[in-house]
């Protein structure tokens, strides 16, 4: 019997494009439904992430699995045939997994600063960004990817956010390149790699969508 596989997601979410990646890497086919987040979320997300209620959730033969680092790494023991996201080595696996946790919690809600708010608060955005990227900057050192030579897990945790890089820097004042030029180095070899580039929204795509976010939010 053949796996069913579905994924709940939203285009724009950096969150799911990281199960995007994984399946990708992985080569697992899959129902990807979009969700409508601001309108009408589904019945089935309420029904398989009645906790949460938030996107994205992946569906293996009925069974959901919300959360998505917690879902790249279900996924990579399941399909333990092909492409290793994270280490073998139990202490190289939790190195990893304390990066990409670093990534889930700063980058995200630091970033969100940059475009909805406004003087002092935009400001302490701003500086916290740059900080976290160049901290990022270290870890990756002279590594061709934070796993090593090849996409790990850190790696998918921390690339779907490049695609906001353009809001980033447009509502931040900010150059990536100028600030952390390794970083930026870093996510053009990434985008490079099929499964990246197929998996991620575009920076234009992102950036307009955010334009109309900060209208409606009467940040102008």
């Amino acid at each position: 019997m053949a796996d069913e596989v579905i994924l709940l997601d939203f285009w724009l979410s950096p969150f799911g494009s990281r199960i995007r990646i994984a399946l990708a890497e992985k080569g697992i086919k899959y129902e990807y439904i979009e969700e409508d987040l601001r309108k009408n979320k589904s019945s089935l997300l309420l029904q398989m992430n009645p906790v949460h209620k938030k996107i994205p959730v992946l569906i293996h033969n009925g069974k959901p699995i919300a959360e998505s680092l917690i879902a790249v790494q279900y996924i990579d023991e399941v399909w333990n045939d092909k492409s290793p996201l994270l280490p073998s080595d139990p202490y190289e696996r939790s190195h990893a997994r304390f990066w990409a946790d670093y990534v889930d919690k700063k980058i995200y809600e630091v970033g969100r600063k940059l475009y909805t708010k406004k003087g002092e608060e935009q400001e302490a955005g701003k500086k916290e960004l740059i900080e976290v990227f160049k901290l990022l900057e270290q870890e990756l050192g002279d590594k061709t990817y934070f796993g090593g030579d090849k996409l790990g897990f850190v790696d998918i945790a921390f690339i779907p956010f490049y695609t906001w890089f353009k809001t980033y820097e447009t509502f931040g004042n900010i150059n990536i390149e100028k600030e952390c030029p390794k970083i930026l180095s870093w996510a053009k070899r990434c985008i490079k790699i099929e499964s990246v580039s197929k998996s991620l929204p575009d920076q234009d795509k992102v950036y307009d969508f955010i334009v109309e976010i900060r209208k409606k939010l009467g940040i102008e």
